[in-house]
């Protein structure tokens, strides 16, 4: 699943399928008959879509890959559902973000947004990395995904100069919230000079485009050579993850 953009974008989802995985590209919001925005979204949509996987004959066990807005939606997704026995995050935040979300009676807000912090680079492009509320303080608390609950195992991608939001920070919080309950320490990857969008190998680097929330152009940072090294690194080590937790056995295809 990806983010703020909405529809259906499958390319991900085809070069992983081409790697030996049953894959499904979930469109949640602005596609077809689905709500135009994310103010509000409803985790049973994506619960089906996990048991419509796990149904199939041939896949035994289930991941998440998500980026950057989808990143938050497989933390959730995670910690609300059964099922998902891996999951990796590209540069994700571990609060809930842009819009309410609900499942069976319980709700998560979205963290708060303080638009003064918003910056200017000098070529006149939106620099909103600070312009979030952090979800260990105040109100806010109460946006942070309950991380604690999943039973999976994660893999955090992290572009160490992701201009988007503060994605390094969220890797470690969420990190900290699971090692504090008990559970199985995540695997965390930070690549220096890297930017926001972590694409498969060789896609080019999006230093700045129209952001759907903010309305305006933004930076999303990385330097082009460190940028196109960690997406051929990301693309290898998140293969290698699924493929060590989604192993299956014989006659199963690892599902994400």
């Amino acid at each position: 699943m990806f983010g703020t953009g909405g529809g259906l974008l499958e390319y991900r989802a085809s070069l992983l399928a081409g790697k030996g995985f049953a894959v499904l590209a979930l469109a949640y919001y602005n596609y077809e008959d689905l709500p135009k925005t994310m103010d509000i979204l409803h985790l049973e949509y994506f619960e089906e879509a996990v048991n419509y996987l796990l149904s199939h004959p041939e896949v035994q066990e289930l991941g998440c890959l998500e980026f950057p807005k989808g990143g938050e939606l497989c933390l959730s997704m995670a910690s609300f559902l059964k099922g998902i026995t891996a999951a990796v995050i590209i540069n994700g935040s571990v609060a809930n973000v842009g819009g309410t979300l609900h499942y069976k009676g319980e709700t998560l807000p979205p963290v708060g947004v303080n638009r003064n912090r918003i910056k200017v680079t000098k070529d006149g492009y939106a620099d909103i990395v600070d312009v979030l509320n952090s979800p260990l303080e105040g109100p806010d608390q109460k946006s942070f995904i309950p991380v604690e609950r999943a039973e999976s195992t994660f893999l955090f991608l992290v572009g160490q100069d992701d201009h988007n939001w503060k994605s390094e920070f969220y890797a470690n919080e969420a990190c900290k919230r699971l090692q504090a309950h008990g559970r199985r320490k995540p695997q965390i990857i930070c690549y220096a000079g890297a930017g926001h969008y972590i694409e498969p190998p060789y896609f080019p680097l999006c230093r700045a485009s129209l952001h759907a929330l903010v309305g305006s152009a933004i930076i999303f940072g990385g330097e082009p050579r460190a940028h196109a090294m960690a997406q051929v690194d990301a693309w290898k080590q998140l293969q290698t993850f699924f493929h060590k937790h989604l192993g299956g056995q014989e006659g199963t295809i690892p599902a994400k």
